[in-house]
């Protein structure tokens, strides 16, 4: 149930940022279009990518809430990190569309309608910094990645401002893409961050390699385990990790302890609180089938 409750708020928060994220496109392509601010025009531009990817978030986010079946057996909660994927890819390449536009304007800067940048500036700042508190909120990788969507939008809306006031006083049009230059390369360092996590957790990399090793010597320390091996730790979506081992016992293990040490091992993992744990249980005299003939480094 508590899990049932979180991921129905994460797709919630997620939902509103789309809804405002939507409206506020629309509203920046009128403003644009009336102020004759290509910054502006570029920013809704970059918007309407912002919320096609935040539907498709909220979209793989209610689907990711799906119970297991015998196809997905795990359940569907990777496609949540698809999305966070996804998501950091069309920032990216957003980004880098905003620099291109940028770039040249720094040789043929041109003075937009001051008065019309300075109340759009406003007011974006406010709807998107909502909707980027609302998701501020949310753990999963998906929710971080649109916050960054959001959080680039607020930093651009007030770098627009900034310029608008100052353009209302000097006549300096160079500082609007000399501002959108700074804050996309900043959010594009950041988000490069989260993709790279994304992408370890897509190719099973451990959410934490100081764990691993941790995990293992707590098993080890408990008095009838002889060696662990075939240990795995990985992350559906980086919140919810799996963790699957095998357990050599003593030679002096009595078969009538074996609940107790069964007992034992979850209490050892019981702070953890991961999704799914396998571990099995293997006799010191008992050919492991996952070895395979093959040395396993301890």
């Amino acid at each position: 149930m508590h899990q049932h409750d979180h991921n129905t708020d994460s797709a919630s928060r997620i939902g509103w940022a789309f809804l405002l994220n939507v409206c506020f496109t629309i509203i920046e392509f009128v403003g644009g279009a009336l102020t004759n601010s290509t910054a502006i025009m570029a920013d809704a531009i970059h918007d309407l990518g912002d919320s096609l990817s935040i539907g498709l978030a909220w979209v793989l986010s209610k689907l990711s809430d799906k119970e297991a079946d015998s196809s997905y057996t795990y359940g569907y909660r990777r496609l949540s990190l698809m999305g966070a994927l996804i998501n950091g890819l069309v920032l990216i390449v957003g980004s880098i569309w905003v620099l291109s536009e940028a770039i040249p304007k720094l040789f043929q800067p041109e003075m937009p309608v001051v008065e019309g940048m300075l109340g759009l500036a406003i007011l974006g700042v406010t709807v998107n910094g909502f909707a980027a508190y609302k998701l501020s909120h949310g753990k999963t990788l998906n929710e971080k990645v649109l916050n960054w969507h959001l959080l680039e939008d607020v930093f651009g809306w007030i770098a627009v401002l900034i310029v608008s006031i100052i353009l209302l006083f000097f006549d300096l049009p160079i500082l609007d893409p000399v501002l959108s230059i700074l804050f996309t390369l900043f959010i594009l360092i950041n988000v490069a961050k989260n993709i790279c996590s994304t992408l370890r957790l897509f190719l099973q990399a451990s959410p934490d390699k100081f764990l691993s090793e941790k995990l293992k010597q707590k098993l080890l320390s408990m008095k009838h385990v002889r060696e662990v091996h075939h240990l795995h730790l990985w992350s559906l979506d980086g919140e919810h990790h799996i963790l699957t081992a095998h357990l050599v016992l003593n030679n002096d293990f009595d078969n009538a302890n074996l609940g107790k040490v069964k007992r034992q091992i979850a209490n050892q993992l019981e702070p953890y609180s991961f999704a799914h744990t396998t571990i099995e249980i293997e006799f010191h005299d008992e050919l492991c089938r996952d070895r395979q003939g093959k040395t396993i480094k301890k």
